[in-house]
């Protein structure tokens, strides 16, 4: 069964950990954005730890290889337990990123590196580069790379999560945004149900404004997690 990860999407501390305390016994996975990692800082990881969360620490890494690589350290050093890195950084940066999260892995628990692909957010008419394959073919080509260059896994969404099962392998982890329980106008163009990308073979579900922006948070967690037993 794919695993919920609730993602903290606010901008302020206080906020996050009372909303982090309503859902506490609902699930094990948290992420944290750029929003409030930068607002709140690492200390926000450690606090959600101490909740006995998981963190999905969720930055997009993309600078050169040796900033990332101490970027990675760091966040290994907060607690992190996954971590994301943009593919288009290249294979050097992805690999340095690699060997900075061996050398800081913490005794029985391995940091999982996760490579961006394209963002849900983006469609064809987005790229900021020509190119004659559409956003699914760029995805399965950046995912293979993330599985050739030793990455963990790869976010996708769950329209692509499908087919990139069968070009990797059954221990690449596939972490999909873009979950909506209902059709919505926002910013998410590569949208599935969590039906859908559980059916695709998704390991993880990222999930934030059907349940956060929900009149009764807690009921409408329930009901998600309910949907994928």
């Amino acid at each position: 069964m794919s695993k919920v990860i609730l993602a903290l999407d606010f901008n302020d501390s206080r906020t996050a950990l009372d909303f982090a305390r309503k859902i506490r016994y609902e699930i094990t996975w948290v992420k944290v954005g750029l929003e409030l990692f930068v607002r709140a800082g690492p200390e926000i990881v450690a606090m959600l730890k101490r909740m006995d969360f998981n963190v999905f620490l969720d930055l997009k890494l993309l600078d050169i290889p040796n900033t990332v690589s101490g970027a990675v350290s760091s966040c290994v050093d907060v607690g992190a337990d996954m971590l994301t890195m943009h593919m288009l950084g290249g294979e050097k940066m992805i690999r340095t990123a690699i060997n900075a999260r061996d050398r800081g892995v913490r005794a029985n628990n391995k940091v999982l590196l996760l490579g961006v692909t394209l963002l849900t957010s983006m469609e064809q008419k987005d790229l900021p580069w020509p190119d004659q394959r559409n956003t699914h073919e760029i995805v399965y080509d950046l995912a293979q790379k993330a599985h050739g260059w030793g990455l963990d896994g790869c976010v996708c969404s769950g329209l692509e999560a499908k087919k990139i099962r069968t070009m990797t392998s059954d221990d690449f982890y596939l972490v999909t945004p873009g979950i909506r329980t209902q059709p919505a106008e926002d910013d998410q163009k590569r949208v599935v149900t969590p039906e859908q990308a559980q059916k695709s073979g998704a390991d993880f579900l990222v999930i934030g404004r059907p349940v956060i922006q929900s009149p009764d948070p807690v009921k409408a967690l329930q009901g998600i997690i309910s949907r994928l037993t």
